[in-house]
């Protein structure tokens, strides 16, 4: 089945490397380029002194604690965020201080992820703005908005949409007012426009559209918009069978999206369908979920696009911004995009065509039993690299790390089946699935040192148990997942698969392999009974830096570490206050310093633990 569709032929550059911000000392985005490499070329602090860091300074936002994602930005000498309660501030990037902040007025009770505010350089009739996406929904009076803010002052700006606010449940939203419909990702930024997507329901299966747009930077008006869904006419929409493209919840594009500025193309990550579990009403391979899709940036076109996931049945979405790298092809450097998301597989794309850098397997999977359901044969398998996160259990790979721990977790293991790699759930039977919802990877996206020419990737190794049970007749969905979101881990939060559980790698682009693999985080409490090193679940992404070095914090230890870039040796860690399920940045003060920051939230959907609401800034003495 074809993956790739040409809509237009594509002027191709020379030039591989992906761009990076003009201002060294900026990370002014995301992914801190356009095209979410997570690399600054600082290098004061290097392999040599990484270990002598030390807190500088701490911020706290004064939101209700828990679980926060948020990644900074920084440029112009200004730190800016949302809070876990969507408020946005500015801070002074070398002290913490709270220069101002802007209440949107959300509704206390709802409080969604967030990831990330963006900015608008401006032009030179407009100054620079601040763009953010704050969540909400109808009935509250308050809907989900695109909000622009003066960069300098945190005022709405007042030519943009309604005084400085475009509604984006109109025209995508309008028949389902008491549905989700959520901004979670940081929009993307090519040129004067502005490119977002939703976060949706899992269930039921009507629903809001999942459709990516873009809004004019100075207007907010809308310049165009992509159907995740193809309409009757459009190619794709034959693959949702009869009806299945009807009033169909998603797939979303709540994922970063990232740009390519030199070649205009936007590329989307898509989610699954709704329903998650049950797609028996749309039966085919379900164009465009679970979907990378390359559009033309000015208009909205479709380029190509590669489906990660045929016909989901899994709630294995492609959630992470694609990163550019150049990769090796026959002794040629190819410019390419890389894609590591829920199903632990990554994959390396031609950037142009979206053709898999060193192949890509169609591979037979075990086939539904539920009925009324048409799962996919087989689902794509890169050649190179191999999958990286765990992708089955064995009775013999169950967790040993203490006699409770396995009794426990075997007698789970022994009322369940499992079959490999996307094991569909049954109604007969509980059924053990690898990876988890949570993934293998999810939101943060993989980091790329150009120097090394590594993709740097972080995953963890955790499974689910699920059970599909019947609805009562006349239900929107016939079947449930009736366990939902029931992870595969002992009384205690561990995992019931052997470790590691958490690990860090990275893979030479210029082969497909793997240079290195090691265990990301660990326990005190199994430090102590001498088990080290297990790694942890970890949502949360690495940043690459010229110094030759890797940071991250994402595991749910509360451990924030840098490792060698070149080796994936360790070589500091710092315990946090709470886990930082976020992707940290780092940036050069106006004094001089360069600084390497983090916000801590709490533990989110793993485990437990405290709970935080700081940001928190190291830098070398």
């Amino acid at each position: 089945m074809s993956r790739r569709l040409w809509i237009a032929p594509i002027a191709v550059a020379l030039a591989c490397a992906p761009g990076i911000s003009q201002d060294a000392a900026d990370w002014p985005s995301y992914g801190r380029d356009a095209g979410g490499t997570k690399y600054s070329p600082l290098d004061q602090i290097n392999t040599k002194n990484v270990a002598k860091l030390t807190p500088a300074w701490t911020y706290r936002t004064g939101d209700p604690e828990g679980t926060w994602e948020e990644t900074p930005i920084v440029v112009g000498g200004m730190m800016y965020l949302a809070t876990k309660g969507n408020r946005v501030v500015a801070l002074n990037p070398e002290t913490g201080k709270e220069l101002w902040s802007f209440d949107p007025k959300t509704p206390q009770n709802i409080v969604t992820a967030h990831r990330g505010v963006s900015y608008w350089p401006g032009d030179k009739q407009h100054p620079p703005r601040i763009v953010v996406g704050v969540s909400s929904s109808a009935s509250s009076g308050r809907p989900t908005r695109l909000i622009e803010l003066d960069a300098k002052t945190g005022k709405l700006v007042p030519d943009f949409g309604d005084n400085g606010e475009v509604n984006l449940r109109a025209g995508v939203a309008d028949n389902y007012p008491n549905a989700i419909y959520n901004v979670t990702s940081p929009p993307a930024i090519y040129k004067n426009l502005i490119i977002v997507g939703p976060e949706l329901q899992e269930t039921p299966s009507k629903g809001p559209s999942g459709d990516p747009r873009a809004f004019d930077a100075l207007t907010g008006k809308l310049v165009w918009r992509f159907h995740t869904v193809p309409q009757p006419g459009e190619p794709g929409n034959e693959t949702w069978g009869p009806d299945g493209w009807k009033d169909r919840g998603g797939p979303p594009a709540w994922g970063g999206i990232t740009v390519d500025e030199e070649n205009g193309l936007v590329f989307v990550p898509t989610g699954n369908p709704a329903d998650s579990y049950y797609g028996g009403d749309r039966p085919g391979q379900n164009l465009y979920a679970n979907s990378l899709i390359a559009l033309e940036a000015a208009t909205g076109k479709l380029r190509w696009y590669f489906q990660v996931v045929h016909h989901d049945i899994f709630d294995l979405d492609a959630s992470a911004p694609a990163a550019l790298v150049d990769a090796t092809v026959n002794g040629k450097r190819v410019p390419a995009v890389a894609e590591f998301s829920k199903n632990g597989l990554l994959y390396v794309l031609d950037r142009l065509t979206g053709k898999p850098i060193w192949g890509v397997e169609e591979r037979p999977v075990l086939k539904s039993d539920l009925p009324g359901e048409q799962s996919w044969p087989t689902q794509p398998f890169p050649v190179k690299p191999p999958a990286l996160s765990r992708m089955s259990v064995t009775r013999e790979e169950v967790s040993n790390i203490s006699p409770e721990s396995r009794a426990f977790c075997l007698e789970q293991f022994d009322k369940a089946k499992t079959f490999g790699a996307f094991t569909p759930f049954s109604e007969n039977e509980p059924r053990i699935s690898f990876p988890s919802s949570m993934g293998g990877a999810n939101w943060a996206g993989v980091a790329y040192d150009p120097k090394l020419r590594y993709i740097i990737v972080n995953f963890s190794n955790l499974g689910q148990i699920g059970q599909m049970a019947k609805n009562p007749p006349g239900s929107p969905v016939a079947y449930r997942n009736a366990l939902g979101y029931t992870r595969f881990w002992d009384k205690d939060g561990f995992p019931c698969n052997q470790p590691p559980w958490g690990e860090l790698a990275a893979v030479d682009t210029r082969t497909g392999d793997i240079a290195w693999r090691v265990p990301l985080g660990s326990y005190e409490e199994l430090e102590a009974k001498g088990l080290k090193n297990t790694g942890a679940p970890n949502l949360g992404g690495a940043i690459a830096t010229a110094g030759g070095l890797a940071f991250i914090g994402a595991t749910n230890d509360r451990r924030f570490r840098a490792f060698d870039s070149r080796t994936g040796k360790m070589l500091w860690e710092t315990t946090l206050e709470a886990t930082a399920n976020a992707t940290p940045i780092t940036y050069r003060g106006r004094n001089g310093k360069q600084y390497v920051v983090i916000v801590t939230g709490g533990p989110g959907h793993m485990r437990f633990g405290p709970k935080s609401n700081a940001v928190v800034a190291f830098a070398l003495p």
